[in-house]
Order: structure tokens, then sequence, then C-alpha cells
């Protein structure tokens, strides 16, 4: 008696280390492709008649057969949808992933806490389970089910808990390799979407400067002959094409950056009097913009940067502010551990920047609910800051307005004012 037991132990461990060398072989391809073909041969090694990797989806809190053997009762149960199973319609799986804990029956028609579609439905009769944990993070359930009463011994079930440790590393591959494929996907397609980009934004650049000059002749012309209806409309069309070009620059800037072509011409820069000509520019009838701050305060910087990050600011504060509301910049000098610094805020009464919103704020191509823009403003604006050695940040909540911050280090000696 003694000799069969170990015969049978050699034979049942031979068969594991079969199967755990099959499963090792399984290609760190697809996460679903590869659970199938690890249930496949889960089913030859217990001869069961349906095998299933259950997985959580979080988003709906439902275990999903991501791996299905292909048998009889696997295709029952798909087209009776039981393939995918909700925490809240509880049953022995759910219950299984939840507590943690290994389950076995042999009589799973007389079980009065299993679903009704698998004990009826489906025939099932005898079921091991066990979970399956990735990284110490509970994440599925491994089940064997057959048509037969008694079928799986506890035997069973311990060799399961061998077999789905391995299952479990299975996972683990495959989804680091599913996640890095689409990483590296998407890296291509940002990469040729802002090669394109780049592209057009030259070719526009070039048409915009000869549909500029073309409409600076209008506009002589209409000043010649004193014709207001013609002057008004070449205004208006000029102020469009300085909007255009202003886009287009914003897009080769975006270029420049990814190229590590992004310069700055350092001059002696009083950054009061370029609050002040960038604010009166951006004022409009419907809203005033408000200078504050001291009388002059110079730094070494790019002054057509700073212009540039400013009045991205500045037009993103007008875009979000109630008629007949100011937007207040703010210009003041302060000194920290690390030495003096100059700091620039605007701030608008608006809604306030979306919860949701402000972890990718400043991400290129971000852009809130109505948005007619393509969301370069504030990461341009972020990143002079950071050309500058400065930094960018914003304050906002929710029918508060919103008030951004820009700091930009002085040298001890450039502190005036």
């Amino acid at each position: 008696m003694a000799a069969r037991k170990r015969r049978g132990a050699n034979k049942r461990g031979d068969l594991l280390l079969q199967a755990l060398e099959k499963l090792l072989e399984l290609p760190a391809a697809e996460l679903q492709p590869t659970l199938d073909r690890a249930s496949h041969l889960i089913g030859e090694l217990f001869q069961a008649d349906k095998v299933d990797v259950f997985l959580l989806e979080e988003r709906t809190q439902t275990l999903v057969a991501l791996g299905v053997s292909d048998t009889p009762m696997s295709r029952r149960q798909k087209s009776l949808g039981l393939d995918r199973l909700q925490l809240a319609n509880r049953g022995r799986l759910v219950e299984v992933f939840e507590t943690g804990k290994p389950w076995h029956t042999g009589h799973q028609e007389k079980d009065p806490h299993e679903l009704p579609g698998i004990k009826e439905e489906l025939g099932v009769r005898s079921a091991i389970a066990t979970p399956i944990e990735v990284g110490g993070v509970r994440r599925g359930v491994l089940e064997c089910s057959s048509a037969r009463v008694n079928f799986f011994t506890k035997d069973d079930l311990r060799f399961l808990e061998a077999v789905a440790r391995w299952v479990s590393a299975v996972v683990h591959r495959a989804t680091l390799v599913e996640q890095l494929t689409k990483a590296a996907t998407e890296r291509g397609r940002r990469a040729a979407a802002d090669e394109l980009i780049t592209v057009f934004a030259h070719d526009m650049g070039n048409h915009l400067f000869s549909l500029n000059a073309r409409i600076e002749l209008i506009y002589r012309r209409a000043m010649r002959g004193q014709a207001s209806d013609y002057l008004r409309d070449a205004e208006a069309a000029s102020r469009g094409i300085k909007a255009l070009s202003r886009l287009t620059s914003d897009l080769l800037d975006v270029g420049r950056l990814d190229q590590g072509l992004f310069v700055l011409n350092r001059q002696p820069v009083d950054l009061v009097r370029l609050v002040e000509e960038v604010a009166q520019a951006a004022t409009v009838p419907r809203n005033e913009v408000q200078r504050r701050g001291p009388e002059e305060l110079v730094l070494l910087a790019d002054a057509a940067r700073l212009r540039q990050a400013l009045s991205n600011l500045i037009t993103n504060a007008l875009k979000h502010s109630p008629a007949e509301v100011p937007v207040v910049v703010e210009v003041s000098r302060q000194k920290r551990k690390d030495g003096p610094w100059a700091t620039l805020t605007v701030s608008d009464q608006g809604p306030g920047v979306p919860p949701h919103l402000m972890p990718r704020l400043f991400d290129r191509f971000a852009r809130g609910a109505g948005s007619m823009g393509l969301g370069l403003g504030l990461y341009l604006a972020r990143e002079i800051a950071a050309a500058h050695g400065g930094t960018l940040e914003v304050n906002s909540e929710p029918g508060k307005g919103a008030r951004f911050t820009l700091l930009l280090p002085l040298e001890r000696g450039e502190l005036n004012g």
C-alpha cells in the first residue's frame, strides 16, 4: 500500500514538473492568448471538463475568464455569459477571490451558495479553485470543473495551488510584455505625430508669412483710399494671422524642446516693464489686465521667451474670467534660503481648474471641457520657466478661480527696485 502511494506521488510529481515546464515555455505575448494556452495545458493535466483563469476587471468589479480551455463546457459557459462574474452576484469563485482561501467540492449541485447557472445550466458537479496572486496582490482565481461527482481530490487541490503559483508568474510576465508593447507603440505614435506637427507648423509658418504680407498691402491701399470697411476687415484678418502665427510658433517650440534645440538668449530684462507691455496688449473691452508690484525688477532672462510664457498665462486667465472682472498680474521679489527669486503671479476669478484636470494640467495637449485650443500654452509656459531654472505652479479651488505662480531665480547683484 505504501509503495503504491509513493509511486502515485512520484507520478503526480512528474506530471506537475511536466506541466510547469510547459507553462514556462509559453511565449510572453498578449495576455489572453497566453492564458488560453495555460488553461488548455492545465485541463490536459487534470482531465477537467473546464479550466478558467479568472482575473479581476477593476473598472466593473467583475471576474473575467481571460484564460479558458477549449472544451464543450467552456463554450457553453461563454454562451451563457458565465465567463463574467460580478462580485456583487456572489458565488463560490467570488468567495475564493475575496477570502483568498482555496475551495473543493464533489457535489456542487447540492451547494446552496453556488450560482444556479453553474449548477443547472453548466452541469458542474465537482470543482477545485484557488486564488491567483501577482506581486503579493490578489488578482483572480484559477478553477477546474468537472461534470462528474467527486472527481477531484484534496491532493488535486494542493496540486492546483502549486500550478497557480506558476500561472501567476505567467500572468505577471505576459502583463509586463503587454504593457511594454503598448508603451512602445504609444511612443512610436507620439513621435510620428510630433514630427508631423512640426512639419505642418513649419509649412504653415511659410504660408502665413506670405498671407500676412498680402494683408499688409491691402491695409495700406485701404489707408490711402480711406476705405473704412476694408480697413476694418484688414485689421481683423491681421489679428487672425497673428493668432495663427502664435499657434505655429508654439507648435515649433514643442518640436525644439523634443530635439533639445530650445535655447535661451539671456539679457538683462526689466520684468515689470515686460509685464506692463503684455498686460496692455492683452487687455480687451470685456476684461482688463491689471499689473501690481514694484517699479522695477531686473533679471537675466530671455525677454522673448518670458513674454511668450506670460502671454500664454494671461490668455488662459482671460478665457476663464467672467465679464468685467480683471485679471491680475503681480510682480514681487522674495528671499529664500537658496537665494533671491522673482515671483510673477497671474490670477483670475473664473470657475477654477477642474480637479480631474489638475494632475495633467501642464501636459501638452491637455485641454479642459469646451476648450478650443490645442493645450500647449501652459505646457510651454512651464518649460520656459524650467529653462530659466524656475518653476510654474498652480493653486485652484472649484469656483474660486486659479492662481499661476512663476518663480525665476535672481542673481544677488540683480535684485533691484
